[in-house]
């Protein structure tokens, strides 16, 4: 990690924040649950036993990994539905395999990103290749469910592939930290990613003692997960460490600093910034299905059962490692 990488004295730089910004402070850390998901594929989890309305429009983050596949161990999600948000696949190591109900399919690697709006309802799969299940190998991912709003839940399926080259990058104003915008906007720096839900979705990479000030948006709420390493935020300058999710209050900029020895095996401070403007919308979350009733939910249930979201058709003629 990461996969996206760039000489920091040649990237836009973000402005320094005026001494009447005010950091935003720490409202609450929460230390993500491990589980398995799909098939047994290990996962951190920081959502659980978080009140929603403090991280809406989102409604999940897991971690994928980072975990060393052994021939054979490979695992994925099997063919499994969703309706009425998005979900975003960031790989940073490693690969994963998609196909859906739509026909479509393709491959996610090394820092590219699948945004998949599953809106009115899609069936689809996330499997690791033949060729990595024989081999093994390195698998580190993170997936975000994003929400729709109510007028947007039935939406046409569709997907954004956001190809690793297509990333915003941009520095801080010493040029010790990476910043790759995805989706969003940062200090008038733009990422790539079209969103439905207003937010801001950014990959941070800090060398050893690095201080990240980022601008943000008044309107949007503020959270900060820890993909490797530790370090300090908010205005308290908080302690914060791997598998950590920082929520964040109101305030201006947002304030990080990598601790000058990193906690864990990463050598420097890898972390998410997540912001979104709230949608504050009922919500109905049964597995799969993100709704603003249960009725909508008994709908989704009934309309996957009757095939009426699709099914992935078969596959002839693959060989190990091509795509469909």
């Amino acid at each position: 990690m990461p996969a996206v990488t760039a000489d920091l004295l040649t990237l836009p730089r973000l402005s320094s924040v005026p001494p009447s910004s005010v950091a935003r402070p720490v409202r609450g850390i929460v230390t993500a649950i491990r589980t398995l998901e799909g098939e047994g594929f290990p996962v951190r989890r920081p959502f659980p036993g978080i009140d929603l309305s403090l991280v809406d429009p989102f409604i999940l983050l897991d971690q994928m990994g980072a975990v060393e596949y052994a021939p054979g161990e490979a695992k994925g999600a099997p063919d499994h539905p969703h309706r009425g948000f998005e979900t975003v696949t960031y790989m940073l190591d490693g690969v994963i395999e998609h196909r859906d109900s739509m026909g479509g399919g393709g491959q996610i690697t090394d820092g590219a990103t699948q945004w998949m709006t599953a809106g009115a309802g899609i069936v689809h799969s996330e499997m690791p290749p033949e060729y990595l299940v024989r081999s093994g190998g390195l698998f580190h991912g993170v997936q975000l469910w994003v929400n729709l709003p109510a007028h947007l839940k039935w939406s046409p399926p569709r997907y954004q592939d956001i190809v690793p080259d297509r990333v915003a990058l941009i520095t801080n104003t010493d040029g010790s930290a990476l910043v790759r915008i995805i989706a969003g906007e940062l200090d008038g720096h733009a990422g790539p990613g079209v969103t439905y839900t207003p937010i801001a979705y950014a990959h941070a990479t800090l060398h050893p003692e690095a201080r990240l000030e980022v601008p943000w948006r008044a309107d949007f709420n503020a959270l900060v997960y820890v993909l490797g390493g530790s370090g300090r935020i908010g205005a308290e300058q908080a302690p914060i460490r791997e598998g950590q999710l920082a929520i964040l209050g109101p305030g201006d900029h947002l304030a990080i600093q990598a601790d000058r020895k990193p906690e864990g095996a990463s050598p420097t401070l890898e972390i998410l910034l997540l912001g979104g403007l709230p949608i504050r919308e009922p919500i109905a979350h049964y597995g799969p299905f993100v709704m603003n009733t249960r009725e909508e939910i008994l709908q989704a249930v009934a309309d996957y059962q009757a095939g009426r979201m699709g099914t992935i058709p078969p596959v002839h003629g693959l060989t190990a490692g091509s795509t469909p």
